[in-house]
């Protein structure tokens, strides 16, 4: 518990490096990670910054001047990665300082939980009641640890955070059996227009579905069903936020859901249209060849998930 209460009080970089340094020690490699922009000359090593569209490296800095004229700024991770979420806390950091309270709203969060998450975060309620009301192992398992430093810092702020997915009671329901087979009160509880009619979306998760097909899924039109259930109700309900609030809204989510745009960017923009960014941190594995239209920046990290 000591030990705890001592990381509640370190700095940001400190944390961050010691984190880094514990969480996603170096290995030797015969040749190392690098990364290439297509179209774009030359390669790029980790903890590059990447402005897609013309192949640059932005100091810190700089990306964070060219997030200023954004409303919404989308920002992917992958789960399980400790680096990903220390570099959330940074950009999230630098964001409130230059740009004022923002509103934030994270994929990690159903929107049934809001209640709960209102509590803790408004100081009436202890992390371990949180912890257990939220069910966090159970409706999310990755390792609270990675994403306590954010919450804390936006408790410390009074910051609201929005819980925007579909419950996932409903979304499991979805994946099994399909769109049909939910009673009126489970529908209603999801986004009211759904886009099943996204080609390219559809063709780039019938490959995410092929790592998934052992797991109980066997029918690939329930597991896009479900996916778009997904991403339309976290679309909808961020759409919600730019409505009602004037701060720059920011989302947290996996990569999966930001790649592309096709999943939760493009169904939001589908229903309010303001300026936007797409930010994946992307673990680099090797010699990899990054497409443009991925994202709007990229930002190269090490490999370092606890999940492979």
């Amino acid at each position: 518990m000591k030990f705890v209460k001592m990381l509640n009080y370190l700095p940001v970089a400190f944390f961050t490096a010691f984190l880094i340094m514990g969480g996603c020690a170096v290995t030797k490699q015969q040749m190392p990670p690098l990364a290439s922009v297509e179209g774009i000359p030359g390669h790029f090593r980790t903890g590059r910054i990447i402005h897609l569209e013309t192949g640059k490296v932005l100091s810190f800095d700089h990306f964070i001047d060219q997030l200023g004229s954004k409303d919404l700024i989308f920002i992917g991770e992958k789960h399980d990665n400790p680096e990903h979420h220390l570099i959330e806390v940074q950009i999230l950091q630098a964001l409130t300082d230059r740009y004022g309270d923002l509103c934030v709203a994270m994929e990690f969060f159903q929107e049934p939980q809001q209640p709960v998450l209102d509590r803790y975060m408004e100081g009436t309620s202890t992390e371990t009641v949180f912890l257990k009301d939220v069910d966090w192992r159970k409706t999310w398992s990755f390792d609270y640890c990675f994403y306590r430093p954010l919450i804390l810092m936006l408790r410390k702020k009074r910051n609201r955070i929005h819980a925007v997915n579909a419950p996932n009671d409903i979304v499991k329901k979805v994946a099994r059996s399909g769109l049909d087979s939910l009673k009126p009160e489970e529908r209603n509880q999801l986004a009211k227009e759904i886009d099943l009619d996204n080609e390219k979306h559809r063709a780039y998760l019938r490959e995410v579905y092929k790592q998934h097909a052992g797991r109980g899924l066997k029918k690939f039109d329930y597991f896009y069903q479900a996916q778009c259930v997904w991403e339309e109700t976290m679309a909808e309900n961020i759409a919600e936020c730019l409505k009602k609030n004037e701060q720059k809204v920011v989302v947290f989510a996996g990569n999966g859901h930001i790649i592309n745009r096709y999943g939760i960017p493009e169904r939001t923009l589908k229903r309010v249209r303001v300026n936007t960014a797409t930010i994946v941190l992307y673990p680099l594995t090797g010699r990899e060849t990054i497409k443009k239209k991925i994202a709007d920046y990229v930002w190269l990290t090490g490999d370092c998930s606890r999940r492979h």
